[in-house]
């Protein structure tokens, strides 16, 4: 199938004049026609097609109705239905009353063609392209950029659900693809194992009983991956991605362990003994899924980071949308969000983040790398000192970077200065104090426990500590309290992104479609800001139950 060249054609008149008669105020989808046009054109996603074959379906058209799909968060066969009896949908297509739509799997096509060449950010940029040719669009202005989990289109299994439902999958891809060879090697107990969803309550009850039925999957998924390495096995069947993941969990959730009675035998690791959360898998059916922690919260699934504007005067729009695994921290993201608005010369001058995102060293390579002051409460000094509030923190120590030397408040000078790399790997710079000065020192109560040397500090590289200093200083002032402050609506998009949208829910599996899925819902939320914004529909106030209202502190 090859595309078609062209744009959104114009309304036809008919569809004109019913849709005029049957909304005479307006509704959203007519006004986005008439206020931004034909946001899309065929061109822009003809490297997704073939340069030859049959012509298909506008993608333009596609492009746009997905966004109508995912702003009213429908399913595919509904987003179908909706082209073909809906009069504002055909207005906004551009099409004829009498056109009776496609069949629902177009969409689906049409999704996997815009995954496979990553143009999901494409259609983002072309709603932001389409808004700043009408003036709602500032840049080096001010952005805030927050957070929130993502729920992975599987159900959530333990331990023993989880390799039991991978076995039972391995088996049913090799029952497709080489029927005849699983037959023959098949055990006939497998049947009766593995022939059904493995359902903890199906489960035996007692710790024993489950340890040794946690064995006996052990020991058949081993020797069915002894079956498939060997040498009557068609070599293909290995490569097979659920034959793969077989492997892999396996390897995660089991150790051979040698036995005086039993030889070599499989069980199950202990849980400390498996891979870091950032390795390991959750769901035979999501292999990208990652089980995720923040605080009292823990999923399965995804992270989803967005940026938007948040300029006086102006909507609010997503400029940026990342989706990671769960278990990628806000503060590996900070650098990736910024670079990833300088490639597309978005960049704010301010970024409004919250401590998750705000290290000394985002703040220097911030204000270095892109001129933007990054705007965010820093973590508190954590020395005992300082947690205390009672002695000397680092903070009460004289530092001479020239010199390379520190001095305490008791006016001794340090003996020892030399840059290491901390736990992490980060550059830190270790300052120690003679044990001779420190000893018969006075405030040796207030300033150190150690008693084989004196007092040691780890100071981070000068630019980051003073800009650690600096910003410490600064979010106590009541200056930097106002500038913070628009950072909270972040909080209102996510809860708009979530609610009415759909987002925190994965319609898809794998993270390249749950990423489209973000893209997607992200285009669509600025659809429907850019419509709030020319009706001048005032933003949502903060809900206040009405008892909280009488709070007299309120």
């Amino acid at each position: 199938m090859s595309v078609r060249p062209g744009v959104l054609g114009p309304v036809p008149e008919q569809t004109v004049r019913v849709a005029r008669a049957a909304f005479p105020k307006g509704c959203p989808v007519l006004r986005l026609r008439d206020t931004l046009g034909p946001v899309f054109a065929d061109a822009d996603f003809a490297d997704l097609f073939p340069a030859r074959g049959k012509p298909g379906l506008s993608p333009a058209m596609l492009t746009m109705l997905l966004l109508l799909q995912y702003g009213e968060d429908l399913s595919d066969r509904q987003a179908a239905q909706a082209v073909a009896a809906r009069i504002d949908w055909k207005y906004a297509l551009g099409l004829e009353l009498t056109d009776t739509g496609f069949d629902h799997s177009v969409l689906s096509e049409f999704r996997d063609r815009l995954v496979a060449g990553d143009a999901g950010q494409r259609v983002l940029d072309l709603v932001l392209a389409a808004a700043a040719e009408k003036g709602l669009l500032k840049t080096r202005g001010r952005a805030r950029t927050d957070s929130t989990h993502v729920l992975a289109a599987i159900r959530e299994v333990n331990r023993l659900e989880l390799v039991g439902e991978t076995l039972r999958a391995a088996l049913n891809e090799l029952a497709e693809t080489a029927p005849d060879w699983l037959a023959a090697h098949a055990d006939p107990d497998w049947f009766d194992r593995y022939g059904r969803r493995v359902e903890n309550y199906q489960l035996p009850k007692t710790d024993a009983q489950r340890q040794a039925w946690a064995a006996r999957v052990g020991a058949d998924g081993t020797r069915l991956w002894g079956l498939l390495t060997g040498p009557d096995a068609p070599v293909e069947l290995v490569e097979l991605p659920q034959v793969q993941v077989l492997r892999r969990v396996w390897i995660q959730e089991y150790v051979v362990i040698d036995t005086l009675d039993e030889g070599r035998v499989v069980v199950m690791r202990d849980p400390k003994d498996r891979p870091p959360a950032a390795g390991r898998l959750v769901s035979p059916y999501e292999p990208d899924a990652r089980t995720g922690r923040k605080r009292h919260t823990a999923w399965d699934g995804y992270k989803l980071h967005l940026t938007e504007t948040c300029d006086p005067g102006r909507p609010r729009l997503i400029t940026h949308v990342e989706t990671t695994d769960a278990t990628v921290t806000d503060f590996e993201m900070t650098g990736v969000v910024q670079a990833g608005l300088a490639g597309r010369d978005l960049l704010p001058g301010e970024h409004l983040v919250d401590t998750g995102y705000v290290t000394a060293r985002e703040i220097v390579t911030s204000r270095e790398q892109h001129q933007i002051e990054l705007v965010g409460p820093v973590m508190p000094d954590t020395a005992r000192q300082a947690v205390a509030g009672q002695g000397y923190a680092a903070g009460d120590f004289s530092i001479s970077w020239d010199a390379k030397q520190v001095s305490c408040p008791a006016g001794k000078r340090s003996n020892r200065w030399s840059s290491e790399n901390n736990e992490h790997g980060n550059p830190i710079i270790k300052v120690r104090f003679s044990a001779t000065d420190c000893r018969p020192c006075p405030l040796r109560q207030s300033c150190t426990t150690a008693s084989s040397h004196g007092r040691t500090l780890k100071l981070l590289p000068r630019a980051e500590h003073e800009a650690l200093t600096r910003a410490r200083q600064q979010q106590k002032t009541p200056a930097w309290q106002r500038k913070y402050r628009p950072r909270a609506g972040i909080e209102g998009t996510i809860g708009q992104a979530v609610h009415r949208f759909g987002a925190r829910y994965a319609r898809y599996r794998g993270h390249p479609k749950t990423r489209l899925q973000h893209q997607l819902t992200a285009a669509a939320l600025n659809l429907t800001r850019i419509d709030n914004w020319h009706t001048g529909t005032p933003l949502a106030r903060t809900r206040t139950s009405r008892f909280a209202a009488l709070n007299p502190a309120a």
